[in-house]
């Protein structure tokens, strides 16, 4: 009778032990974190413009998060136009980076122009030349949590600051030549028309230019013009027209292969040219076809598109690898800029590069695939949920 009275005793402590352990792993008590103080920007106006680039528009500056104790931790600036809130799971950001957090130290980075203006354009892509108010804060996440879990210490949140921001189109930053020939009205733009044409951008600004080009006409020709107009054009030296990778002023360039994708190289100085039809498609473990077959990509003609002249599709993705062929025979091809594999980051404008390593789908589920190719100093791809 005894030994019966002792395990029923004993189950009972065990019982209790477990309950008091589970209550206080729920128990948010202590689990906080001091909010950060913001000290720059401050309320302030900025002007950016694209020939600044470069250039430093300020040091953000911030007091450590203090979570009681020392710990690894992410910082982002956040903004978002100052008639809405720091709500959602997907606020326009800037990656400050990683320290660790140390009650009463002081962390500082630089911003350029260029990220700065990345950033408005983030919060506000309509605001381009438009003086436009915004809200800026600065967040602490404390590393290594999950975020399904309940018990989480919050993140440490800035004040806010207002300040006031003239943007600049991200295209101006890069020289260009414009190609205007009879494919225009058919792929978006105006036939015969420089100012409505199709660009190709120096990423260097040294006078080499690359860029894809949508030419829907079965028989395609065009020029190209250095300024949006008719000035200093230049066509194929071979008066037939044909390719001869040699620019003059006899001839229209007509290239032969039909409707398209085309991929160019201009070396303006040098007064050459390279011209080859390319597809434009899908492929990998994360698509339904797999690594054998491509899904092609469609041109956007839709100017009340947000995907206006890029490249789209709708498509159920596997959490697996892909990329983007150029050529069925593998030799050209768009993934990763750092050449290896990654993750990519869901509706972001991921940069990516000719040649890149494969890119992986965050999670499986239904997307529209959005190639931006305008620019060639600035290919990116998203994965937009749908």
């Amino acid at each position: 009778m005894k030994s019966i009275i002792n395990k029923t005793l004993l189950i009972a402590i065990i019982a209790f032990g477990v309950f008091s352990c589970s209550d206080e792993s729920k128990d948010p008590i202590g689990k906080t974190s001091e909010d950060i103080t913001l000290s720059a920007p401050t309320d302030g106006s900025y002007t950016l413009l694209a020939v600044n680039a470069g250039e430093e528009v300020f040091t953000a500056s911030w007091t450590s998060a203090d979570f009681g104790f020392r710990a690894a931790t992410q910082y982002k600036l956040q903004m978002v136009k100052a008639s809405e809130t720091f709500t959602g799971d997907n606020i326009p950001s800037f990656d400050l980076g990683n320290y660790s957090s140390v009650a009463g130290a002081t962390f500082e980075k630089m911003m350029t122009v260029r990220q700065f203006n990345n950033l408005v354009l983030s919060a506000n892509s309509a605001g381009i030349g438009v003086s436009e108010s915004y809200k800026v804060r600065i967040i602490g996440i404390l590393g290594g949590q999950l975020n399904s879990s309940d018990n989480n210490i919050p993140d440490a949140i800035s004040q806010e600051a207002t300040i006031t921001v003239t943007a600049y189109d991200a295209f101006d930053e890069f020289d260009r030549l414009y190609v205007p020939g009879n494919f225009g009205g058919a792929s978006g733009f105006s036939d015969w028309t420089p100012s409505n044409a199709p660009k190709l951008f120096s990423k260097a600004n040294d006078g080499k230019y690359e860029g894809f080009v949508w030419m829907n006409n079965a028989s395609p020709e065009f020029k190209f013009t250095p300024v949006p107009d008719w000035v200093g054009d230049k066509g194929e030296s071979n008066p037939s027209g044909a390719f001869s990778g040699v620019l003059g002023t006899a001839s229209n360039i007509k290239p032969t292969d039909g409707a398209g994708t085309y991929f160019f190289t201009v070396n303006w100085p040098a007064q050459t040219y390279t011209m080859a039809k390319r597809q434009v498609a899908m492929i990998g473990a994360a698509t339904p076809n797999g690594w054998g077959t491509p899904t092609y990509m469609d041109f956007d003609t839709n100017p009340s598109s947000p995907y206006f002249r890029m490249y789209t599709l709708d498509l159920t993705l596997a959490q697996d690898e892909f990329l983007i062929r150029l050529k069925d025979d593998w030799s050209e091809k768009m993934g990763t800029v750092s050449g290896n594999m990654e993750t990519l980051t869901s509706t972001s404008a991921n940069t990516i590069k000719i040649g890149g390593g494969n890119m992986k789908v965050p999670s499986a589920g239904n997307y529209k695939i959005v190639l931006d190719v305008r620019n060639s100093a600035n290919y990116n791809l998203r994965l937009i949920p749908n």
